[in-house]
């Protein structure tokens, strides 16, 4: 199992929890670098120990290599002193050497090519570890300026604006009755411009009062004509 496999494993378990005891996401942000950087020191170590026992694997095959050097070089010792059956003997030692040398060598590659794996994936969990850091800040800002937006949504679409809003219609209702009594106040009432107002409309139906009854005057005065022809009719009579 990889790095990120166990790191995945690990995060998605504390963050269910924490989901479902619904939690603040800014923990789970805190929560994954967290967990992130405990990974990290986890595969340090590890590489730290792997890197140790490919010294001590390395160690192993350059002591057999050596003993396989030394029983070559006392089978060819033994056969010039015509010890035929010693030198067979260090050459099967020098075979047991060389077969275990040969094992240790399979085995380092294993653990160098672990430990070129651990090493990639150190180096990319230490981008990804920076780069949620250096996001930390905005994810967090970003969350709480949601969590904001979000209950000022909440507050403008509960009853209680609307009620805080028919109060203000009453109160503005109530203040148009207040007006409306002060208004009834002066009803009947009349002011200098109201009186002055009346003098003029007074002054007007006065002179035309006084030009009606001219007019009136003018036509039932009799003619002249008429006057001297009544007067002959009275002498003739």
């Amino acid at each position: 199992m990889g790095i990120f496999s166990r790191f995945t494993d690990i995060v998605n378990s504390n963050i269910n929890a924490l989901l479902d005891k619904a939690e603040d996401p800014e923990k789970l942000v805190r929560l994954i670098i967290q967990e992130m950087e405990d990974t990290l020191v986890e595969v340090r170590s590890a590489s730290a120990k792997t890197i140790a026992n490919k010294k001590d694997v390395a160690h192993q095959i350059s002591k057999y290599e050596a003993e396989e050097a030394e029983w070559a070089a006392k089978a060819e010792l033994a056969l010039s002193k015509d010890r035929e059956d010693l030198a067979r003997a260090a050459l099967q030692e020098k075979k047991k050497s060389a077969e275990a040398a040969a094992t240790l060598k399979s085995e380092l590659e294993l653990i160098e090519n672990e430990l070129a794996k651990l090493q990639s994936e150190t180096a990319q969990l230490q981008e990804k570890l920076a780069d949620a850091k250096s996001r930390q800040k905005t994810i967090i800002m970003r969350q709480k300026t949601v969590s904001s937006r979000l209950e000022v949504k909440k507050r403008l679409d509960s009853s209680n604006i609307d009620a805080a809003m028919g109060k203000f219609e009453q109160f503005e209702r109530k203040i148009d009755g207040l007006e409306s009594q002060v208004e009834a106040y002066d009803i009947g009432k009349k002011t200098l411009k109201d009186e002055f107002a009346e003098l003029e409309s007074d002054s007007k139906i006065e002179d035309e009062l006084a030009a009606l009854k001219e007019k009136m005057k003018g036509n039932s005065a009799p003619s002249k004509p008429t006057a001297v022809k009544t007067a002959s009719k009275a002498k003739k009579a």
